[in-house]
């Protein structure tokens, strides 16, 4: 397939690495235009662009941005085709994005992209630390392999989603529709927690809306205090206990 990834950080720049590896042609953009992202396109295997080229004369557009800069991608797909499937990877975090009243609210944040850019999303690949998404992929046949979950509404561009997660050297989970998509989103049991399938299937089970933002900021507030000294293990773990 023909991919355009937005964001080039470390979730955009790995999953364009770990597509290219599995036969997608990549087309890899930024914010700050395709010479500053030259190299680094070279290395992942993908062909730099700008963001308008990215959309373009593709089948799945994955967009890997800081939440709050979706606003600024309202007019991008007015002339996208409608079967081009928009996948999200983004997280609300108020320290970062500024305070969101309709998410504060409730409003599940792929909801709120979908509105941003006028476009339905597949929500996938939030739920995964990129430590993990770097390092953790192993093929299918591995007992234990890590799943992340995939929302959305449309059951034909959920399953291509589905295959590229998959692709990337993990399960993948049928999370349900965005309207439900808050129970893989910070401060749930399902977030950056690294289970298998089943135990995923159950972490999306005890989700507590009520509980998640606050979660997130107990989280948030822990890993700030404790700053280099945490290992990747140790943010696992603390994930799975606050949010247990």
């Amino acid at each position: 397939m023909k991919i355009g990834i937005i964001g080039a950080g470390n979730i955009g720049a790995s999953l364009a690495r770990k597509l290219s590896a599995a036969g997608h042609e990549i087309k890899l953009a930024n914010s700050k235009g395709p010479e500053s992202i030259r190299g680094l396109a070279a290395d992942v295997g993908a062909t730099a662009t700008t963001k308008e080229e990215a959309v373009t004369g593709v089948n799945i557009v994955i967009l890997s941005i800081p939440f709050s800069a979706h606003r600024d991608l309202a007019d991008l797909f007015e002339n996208v085709p409608e079967n081009v499937v928009v996948v999200d990877t983004s997280n609300y975090y108020p320290f970062r994005d500024g305070a969101i009243t309709d998410v504060d609210g409730g409003k599940p944040e792929a909801v709120w992209v979908t509105e941003q850019i006028n476009r339905p999303i597949i929500k996938a690949w939030n739920a995964v630390l990129s430590a993990t998404l770097a390092e953790k992929s192993v093929n299918k046949s591995q007992p234990g392999r890590i799943a992340l979950p995939v929302a959305g509404d449309d059951p034909v561009a959920k399953s291509r989603v589905i295959e590229l997660v998959e692709a990337t050297g993990f399960d993948a989970v049928d999370a349900g529709g965005l309207a439900t998509s808050w129970r893989q989103q910070p401060g749930t049991p399902a977030y950056c927690t690294e289970l298998t399938a089943d135990e995923l299937k159950t972490a999306l089970g005890k989700a507590d809306q009520s509980r998640s933002a606050d979660n997130r900021e107990i989280l948030i507030k822990g890993f700030m205090e404790r700053g280099n000294s945490l290992t990747h293990d140790d943010i696992v773990a603390r994930n799975r206990a606050v949010t247990a």
